[in-house]
């Protein structure tokens, strides 16, 4: 018979106050492993900067040769070329390259990277796949560098993510600290592309972490400032985008600014929309979606030949709408074109980053509305440049569902302070329109369509809220250690089993020495003249009135029990059991069908 027995896994010392004395172990908050985790990710913060900066030299080689028929590394926009009608054959040939990588390489390459990390932390371990490492830079500097409309930093944050990936797989750690090197990875991709470590941590966190705690938040930014610190030694301080000084906005223009965040967010609710109906048009091709790539690249060049601006990452027209050298029918014409080869390309599976496409679309846009209510209120000091660095930022906080890495990124890429409050104003007016709208983001939907949905709000642990005192200090039915088998079985048949418990302590002289079931005495090998205490197999496991609910749950599984004695100091005080656990939610749940009830009773007001 399995009965408990009494020992504890830690000292014996520490006695009722079990898991509060375990998990204080260690001298602080923060384990001491986070030491090495940190160091770890500050090596990949490094060389992640360093395949940042060669991704971005291949890309410039390969559009150099592919628009210019030259072998340099000078960066080059393909708007300039001068191959006439040959312009549409370039992207075609690029795509055709990528599908066949894609093929016969791996099939992980395909999109733009961020949704596929987010799986593969949240499914799969945070394992992603050497191949990813390789190929999916070199995808991307073929999509991009034959004229793809896209950014360079998805895939960069992907190859980051691959790499604190690879190297958590050959290391002995945790799949927890394996998703922390991801990340890490992940955000000095991105602190390396455009030298904004603060936003990269941010989108880490809201975009890849799913949580927000000391031992995954340090070393992540140490990656990101590490990443950011190379690459200031390789390529100076200049900010990523230089846009010149926009003027101090006044109370009415930063009203206007929201406003034209909340437009962006119905935009970024189209634009999701959108990318995934093109994606399910390509789906119904009767053709294998090797061919797809090089199908959704013909807009690509033919856009390509009557705008040439939307050619390639187009990093230069971000430049040039928030310093208002773009601006007018020249920027609308060019982000409508934009958009278009941007979902023909994404949707088709082709390699690349969707920053600077929503990025572009989101200025053109923005500039648009601004100019709009600049004109109906012409005193208000509403700026078209200002309006274009919102409409940048807050379609991309509504499409990803990450606004405060949209303010901060806007910020750290344009250095421009005077446009804080109104980037945050606009984006989470974006973020609150957006998920109004539609449950999933463009990050999460591609996921939620493979049956995996993602929930990006993260709430506090209900359970580590509620103490065990709340919910398990009671008076306890107990048996006495004495008693025999037979004893208790005849207890259990005349008065144990109407009181609908389980699991009674077992004490000897007021202290417990372990937990027996009523299972466990029915189906009891043992002699019926055998004593409680001398048929204890089990170590007793027990906890504490202060610690939480979580502890006591967490406890449970790791002991493969589901019920504990509550301890103070020497006194049995209670037993908390897994329908207490489930029980305490009850309050939390009586709050949200509050919300719900009133829900309900403000649309029938408003229906009727």
């Amino acid at each position: 018979m399995a009965v408990a027995r009494a020992s504890v896994p830690v000292a014996p010392s520490m006695g009722p106050t079990l898991v509060a004395a375990h998990l204080t172990a260690g001298g602080g908050a923060i384990a001491p492993r986070t030491l090495m985790i940190a160091a770890v990710a500050a090596a990949i913060g490094v060389t992640a900067a360093l395949i940042a900066e060669g991704l971005t030299s291949s890309l410039a080689l390969v559009t150099n040769l592919a628009f210019f028929g030259r072998w340099s590394f000078t960066p080059a926009s393909p708007a300039n070329n001068h191959l006439g009608g040959w312009v549409i054959v370039v992207p075609v040939l690029g795509a055709l390259v990528v599908g066949v990588m894609a093929r016969f390489g791996t099939k992980a390459i395909r999109g733009h990277g961020i949704p596929e990390a987010m799986e593969q932390v949240l499914f799969h371990e945070s394992r992603i796949s050497a191949r990813v490492l390789f190929m999916k830079p070199l995808s991307a500097v073929v999509s991009i560098g034959t004229g793809g409309p896209f950014g360079a930093e998805g895939p960069i944050i992907a190859t980051g993510g691959a790499l604190g990936s690879l190297i958590g797989q050959f290391t002995k750690i945790t799949a927890e600290e394996r998703k922390i090197l991801l990340a890490s990875g992940a955000a000095a991709g991105m602190s390396a592309t455009f030298g904004a470590p603060v936003s990269a941590v941010l989108l880490a966190v809201e975009l890849l972490l799913f949580e927000y705690r000391a031992r995954s938040l340090v070393p992540v930014a140490l990656a990101a400032s590490s990443a950011a610190a190379a690459r200031v030694a390789l390529v100076g301080t200049a900010p990523a985008f230089s846009v010149g000084t926009l003027p101090q906005p006044g109370a009415s223009a930063i009203a206007a600014y929201v406003a034209v965040g909340a437009v962006m967010g119905l935009l970024a609710v189209f634009v999701t929309k959108a990318v995934y109906s093109v994606e399910d048009a390509f789906e119904r091709l009767p053709l294998h979606w090797m061919w797809w790539p090089a199908l959704g690249a013909i807009p690509v060049g033919v856009i390509g030949l009557v705008a040439p601006r939307t050619l390639g990452v187009g990093y230069d027209n971000l430049e040039q709408m928030v310093s208002g050298d773009l601006s007018g029918r020249a920027l609308y014409w060019l982000c409508g074109l934009k958009l278009v080869s941007w979902l023909s390309s994404l949707g088709s599976g082709t390699s690349g980053g969707t920053l600077a496409p929503l990025f572009t679309v989101g200025g053109g846009a923005g500039a648009g509305v601004a100019a709009l209510l600049a004109s109906v209120a012409p005193h208000a000091g509403i700026d078209p440049r200002m309006g274009a660095l919102v409409g940048m930022a807050a379609l991309f906080a509504g499409a990803s569902r990450a606004p405060l890495t949209s303010v901060v990124f806007a910020f750290e890429a344009t250095r421009q302070a005077v446009g804080l409050l109104p980037l945050l104003g606009g984006c989470c007016a974006a973020y609150l329109i957006a998920g109004v709208l539609a449950k999933h983001g463009i990050m999460t939907e591609k996921i939620a369509r493979r049956g995996r949905p993602v929930s990006t709000e993260y709430t506090a642990d209900y359970l580590s809220q509620v103490l065990v005192r709340d919910i398990g200090v009671k008076p306890v039915v107990t048996l006495d250690a004495a008693q025999t088998l037979m004893g208790a079985l005849r207890w259990l048949d005349t008065e144990g089993d109407a009181l609908g418990h389980q699991g009674f302590p077992v004490v000897r002289d007021g202290a417990v020495i372990g937990v027996v079931t009523s299972r466990e005495l029915r189906c009891a090998t043992g002699a019926p003249d055998a004593r409680l205490d001398e048929l204890t197999e089990r170590p007793l496991v027990m906890i504490g009135p202060d610690a939480t609910a979580r502890d006591a749950a967490d406890l449970m599984v790791q002991e493969g029990v589901g019920r504990l004695p509550v301890v103070d100091g020497d006194d049995l005080v209670g037993i908390v059991t897994r329908s207490d656990l489930i029980e305490a939610h009850a309050r939390r749940l009586t709050s949200e069908q509050e919300v719900r009830r009133l829900r309900r009773l403000r649309l029938g007001r408003a229906g009727a």
